[in-house]
């Protein structure tokens, strides 16, 4: 699932409950670090991570389809039959 908000960042700063959000929503201004061997990352970091976890995971899901294009196209290349290859592969050729 994409990230969505700042929890996505946090949870892969620390393993463990070491942060909570002051009431339900969650944004920075919750923030409340429960770990006293924590820090609390900035506002800046948070929205940079968060950022960066959304880019990374888009990336992917554009990576994967890229990589099904090319599986397809070399298959079909090969000389397979698009119904080989759906058949076969559970690949449908567009």
């Amino acid at each position: 699932m994409r990230p969505i908000n700042i929890e996505d960042y946090l949870v892969s700063l620390h393993k463990g409950q070491w942060f909570g959000f002051g009431n339900n929503e969650k944004i920075y201004a919750n923030l409340v670090i429960l770990d006293d061997t924590k820090t609390k990352p900035t506002e800046q970091e948070c929205i940079d991570g968060l950022a960066q976890l959304q880019a990374d995971y888009d990336k992917a899901i554009i990576d994967k389809e890229n990589n099904k294009t090319s599986a397809k196209q070399k298959l079909q290349d090969l000389g397979l039959t698009v119904d080989e290859i759906k058949d076969t592969f559970g690949l449908w050729v567009i």
